[in-house]
């Protein structure tokens, strides 16, 4: 049975495919507006536009997918600049609501399409061992006292906010809500809290799914570029949720919050 893979941004598609390629076939669909086409030259792939979904779909059926794994970041496309195949123009009609709600409407929407044109749609992270942050401290320091009270801080607020469908992620410094990701995703949240960091103690990351999130298609994830971005920010470290969030490049992403001195937590809610 081969996996078909929808590769948007990051190194963390590549590491899927790579890792449905070692148990079995596989064919990538690399996004053209998202994914780096040249870093599956060595797999079987194609690439194609994000309103090209009827395409990718006909093309799996030829390689013989049954099951698909969505991975990697990509941006919502606008309605009018997404120019959607027949199947995708559908797909828009019937996701109509769902595309004007959050992320998770809307992937549970296309779960459901995907699974009706008979593919399994199977979480990126079942295909690596490893991939799910145990629960425990997993490098850097230990948090004190002021920090735990961060991430409790940043928990609270990522529940509260999770009916809204707003985000997975939250940055804290003694108490004040630094910044709330939402549409622009964890690293420019980073970025943005470095502008507003207070004087003192640095601050946490604290990044969980959403109460009922889907979590084959948008778990939660952090790698060696969200470690860089907490250090820039001046964060002392980063609290994720056990179980339930990926850590991509987990060797690299631990061995550089050492060197940064910087905590990742698995935190059991």
């Amino acid at each position: 049975m081969t996996v078909g893979v929808i590769a948007g941004g990051g190194p963390f598609p590549l590491r899927v495919a790579e890792a449905a390629a070692a148990q079995g076939p596989v064919f990538v669909a690399c996004i053209r507006e998202f994914g780096d086409p040249a870093a599956f030259a060595h797999l079987p792939h194609m690439v194609e536009r994000a309103g090209a979904g009827g395409a990718i779909l006909d093309r799996f059926r030829r390689e013989g997918v049954t099951r698909i794994a969505l991975c990697g970041t990509a941006r919502r496309p606008s309605l009018t600049g997404l120019w959607p195949d027949a199947w995708t123009a559908r797909a828009l009609a019937r996701l109509g609501p769902a595309f004007l709600r959050g992320d998770d409407a809307l992937l549970r929407g296309l779960v459901r399409l995907l699974e009706e044109e008979g593919f399994s749609v199977v979480a990126p992270q079942s295909l690596i061992q490893e991939a799910m942050a145990p629960a425990g401290l997993l490098a850097g320091p230990a948090p004190d006292a002021a920090a735990r009270t961060d991430i409790a801080r940043g928990v609270a607020v990522l529940h509260a906010l999770a009916a809204q469908d707003v985000g997975q992620a939250v940055v804290v410094q003694q108490g004040l809500i630094l910044g709330i990701e939402a549409i622009e995703g964890t690293d420019a949240l980073l970025a943005r809290a470095a502008t507003l960091r207070q004087e003192g103690a640095g601050g946490v990351l604290v990044k969980l799914p959403k109460r009922g999130q889907e979590m084959r298609v948008d778990a939660p994830i952090i790698g060696p570029r969200t470690v860089e971005g907490a250090r820039a920010a001046g964060l002392r470290g980063i609290a994720v949720a056990a179980g339930g969030t990926i850590i991509a490049d987990r060797a690299e992403a631990l061995r550089a919050a050492e060197q940064a001195q910087i905590f990742i937590t698995g935190i059991e809610e």
